[in-house]
């Protein structure tokens, strides 16, 4: 626990005397974590899906007083374990004051802060860190040089200061001096030259830094932290071996393994304002299948599986949705809505932005792909909620779809507007003979409008088994016998999107 006050402690003289100790910042976490895990504290408020794999990974890895790097596809929280280990610093941290590479008073590293300390001694004014400012972060990018990291000779500050090039005080500190004492994290690791990583390789290995001819011995105290894809990811670039021999854990990281974990996330992360929250209702359903479509995208053979699918995909999703419902509840000038199956297609800009496609995928299109995505989320939530049709096929006379096939068959079909007002919806829904009777047999405790949600359900799952036809007719879905849309399509030339 901290024990010191700062408001107190003003110099050298005053640290000495309430007894502070200095230690390293991978000793300072390695304490606090052990203080955490003894309280049963969390380490990564807000993290989900790592409890039993990734979290106890990085603990391992602190209490090893380890650099380490986090290996993963986009969208896996590497960014953000990162900045969450801001949590395992101590509140403050006392440091020379004026110094640029936040000094011990006790175990200075600079020209500056030694040569300040032996002027003034005891009287040396002391300055209080606070966590939040020893936490540097750098995303690598191909332009970074060893300036930007290390440091170079600052010409300027030699003339103004009048001293020659070889006096250690010309230089100008780059990112990595500058963090001594703090928690340092590059993202996208392999981005970097290989030149620029071979640079890291003295810091990680001796703790020391080389600027131009200066052989420097600043044994700086630094927490390593990086990221990076799989090496095979990206042809950008690739970790060099030795810098890689150097980090001494490499933690794996993963997506959510089951619908409720990605649930949580998207609902944790999605940018909902109160207002859609009071007026719109996303029913469960809803939410699954936007999670859904992201677990069919992660095994699609059109999606590039290297690349990985985000989860910022089903989070920008959620979004789309709910402002779907909000757009078609202002154009009708109604109060309150309830997201409805049809929304779905509201969020396919956040499918398609989000997806890296193989060959064939490009060849289908990625506004295919969406469709397919989203059908096939459908189809396999289907069987959960109703009886399932391919065996349902087999019995003809138990069918519990005929009524409803039937009154298609008949040449009758709907129209559903994507942006219909609730009553329309509800009238067109109504109006085919059967589905309200499946609905009521399987859900007779549902509300209104859970039931009109089923309604239009039932519609859909009918459409991926190919008990009816689904159309597309820019702004709304048609719904038809599957004989004769196979008739009409074939007339037309027209090929149906919505596979």
């Amino acid at each position: 626990m901290f024990k010191y006050d700062t408001d107190k402690i003003k110099t050298l003289g005053d640290l000495k005397s309430a007894g502070y100790v200095s230690r390293s910042i991978k000793d300072e976490m390695r304490e606090n974590l052990i203080r955490k895990l003894k309280k049963g504290e969390p380490l990564f408020p807000g993290i989900i899906g790592y409890r039993r794999t990734v979290i106890p990974e990085v603990e391992r890895a602190i209490l090893s007083r380890h650099n380490m790097i986090f290996l993963g596809l986009r969208g896996q929280a590497k960014t953000r374990m990162a900045r969450l280990m801001e949590n395992l610093l101590d509140p403050y941290i006392p440091v020379v004051a004026g110094s640029e590479l936040n000094d011990d008073p006790l175990n200075p590293v600079s020209r500056y802060a030694r040569d300040r300390i032996k002027e003034e001694g005891d009287a040396t004014p002391v300055e209080w860190l606070y966590k939040s400012e020893r936490y540097t972060e750098k995303l690598a990018t191909p332009d970074v040089t060893i300036a930007d990291l290390i440091g170079d000779v600052d010409p300027i500050k030699a003339a103004n200061l009048k001293l020659p090039f070889s006096d250690e005080r010309v230089l100008h500190y780059g990112l990595i001096p500058r963090a001594n004492r703090s928690i340092f994290v590059i993202n996208e690791l392999p981005d970097l030259q290989a030149r620029i990583q071979v640079a890291l390789f003295n810091i990680l290995q001796e703790e020391d830094i080389q600027i131009r001819g200066f052989k420097l011995r600043l044994p700086l105290d630094i927490q390593f932290v990086f990221t990076a894809n799989p090496e095979d990811y990206t042809n950008r670039g690739s970790i060099v071996t030795p810098l890689k021999d150097r980090i001494d854990s490499q933690i794996l990281t993963h997506y959510p393994r089951t619908l409720d974990d990605a649930g949580k996330i998207t609902a944790q992360e999605a940018r909902i304002t109160a207002e859609q929250r009071e007026r719109i209702f996303v029913p469960q359903l809803i939410r699954v299948l936007i999670e859904e479509c992201v677990f069919q995208a992660r095994k699609s053979e059109y999606v590039d599986q290297n690349s990985g699918v985000s989860a910022r995909l089903t989070i920008s999703a959620l979004e789309n949705v709910y402002s779907t419902a909000e757009r078609r509840m202002l154009i009708n000038g109604e109060s309150a809505t309830t997201a409805r199956i049809s929304d779905l297609y509201g969020a396919i800009p956040s499918i398609t932005g989000k997806v890296e496609l193989v060959y064939e995928g490009e060849q289908e299109g990625p506004l295919k792909i969406a469709h397919i995505l989203i059908n096939n989320s459908i189809r396999k939530h289907f069987i959960n909620f109703f009886p399932d049709p391919e065996k349902a096929r087999k019995n003809e006379e138990d069918n519990p779809y005929n009524s409803v096939v039937k009154w298609f068959n008949d040449g009758k079909y709907i129209e559903l507007l994507l942006d219909a007002p609730q009553q329309t919806y509800e009238k067109t829904l109504n109006a085919v003979e059967g589905v309200g009777g499946i609905v009521d047999a399987y859900f007779p405790d549902f509300e209104s409008r859970d039931k009109m949600l089923m309604k239009e359900f039932l519609l859909y799952g009918l459409a991926e088994f190919s008990f009816l036809s689904k159309i597309p007719q820019d702004d709304r879905l048609q719904f038809r016998d599957m004989l004769r849309s196979m008739m009409s399509d074939e007339d037309s030339g027209e090929d149906n999107i919505f596979l």
